[in-house]
């Protein structure tokens, strides 16, 4: 299965923002963050929320519009976050996503976005 989210690939983790709600304090994605991932869910059709429960390979390319360095440990996190809120993936544990064979970061001033594979594994 091929999905392809268009868009600049935004990680989870950096500039996250700190709420306070009473006394205890609540870490909050980004807005940046929050608006791709909004952009995201409204990109995966109704097609692909299938609820993956069994061993899959996940790669994916990422196009950035920079050359920037970024985590890529950071980016797949995030996909694979998105891709279980919209039920593509039952869960991201190790028992469903088992490698991210091939997965890398690229260059694409024009069309950033990511190109989403996932291969069922024997």
């Amino acid at each position: 299965m091929k999905i392809t989210l268009y868009g600049k690939p935004i990680t989870k983790k950096n500039s996250g923002r700190i709420i306070t709600n009473g006394k205890r304090p609540y870490l909050l994605p980004s807005k940046q963050f929050v608006a791709y991932e909004k952009d995201c869910k409204r990109q995966i059709a109704g097609k692909y929320r299938i609820g993956i429960d069994y061993p899959v390979n996940l790669k994916a390319l990422y196009y950035m519009p920079t050359r920037h360095r970024v985590d890529l440990t950071n980016l797949l996190n995030a996909t694979n976050d998105i891709l279980v809120d919209c039920n593509v993936l039952e869960d991201d544990n190790s028992k469903i996503i088992v490698s991210h064979d091939g997965s890398r970061v690229l260059y694409d001033k024009d069309n950033p976005r990511v190109e989403i594979f996932i291969e069922k594994v024997k």
